[in-house]
């Protein structure tokens, strides 16, 4: 099998991941972007920025305004200003039963998968995909920008 064969393995694998986080997202009864929300402010403690959710999971800032404005409606967060033009976030108490019941789960699954699979195996992963997106970028350099 070619490098190439090998890394579309790869890529479909990374597909297969998303698809499963897609689903688990349905089996919660929230859309990807609520999850991954609400899954921030776990990750990053409660009145993070809209921007910083963008950052944690690449998501565009209109995907997380759209989520963050439909979650505030449902009751699940609040917004409240912050310094300059910033908009924290923070969950109600139904927001945080929501996180307990839903998001919890979620992560200890994922923790627990990784704890299984080890520091140093997660460390070759996370180093070996880092240098094929370092290659990536390299080789995606030199074609023209719009």
């Amino acid at each position: 099998m070619n490098a190439y064969k090998l890394f579309q393995d790869y890529i479909r694998l990374q597909h297969r991941i998303d698809e499963c986080y897609h689903e688990l997202a349905v089996r919660q009864k929230l859309s990807d972007s609520a999850l991954l929300v609400l899954w921030t402010l776990v990750d990053l403690g409660e009145g993070c920025t809209q921007r910083d959710i963008c950052l944690q999971f690449s998501l565009t800032k209109q995907t997380v305004h759209s989520s963050v404005r439909k979650l505030a409606k449902e009751g699940i967060l609040t917004l409240r200003p912050g310094p300059g033009r910033e908009v924290r976030v923070y969950p109600t108490e139904a927001g945080r039963a929501l996180i307990r019941e839903k998001v919890i789960p979620l992560k200890q699954a994922e923790e627990a998968a990784s704890l299984r699979m080890g520091e140093a195996e997660l460390r070759s992963m996370l180093d070996l995909t880092q240098k094929w997106f370092s290659l990536f970028q390299e080789e995606t350099d030199s074609i023209p920008k719009p």
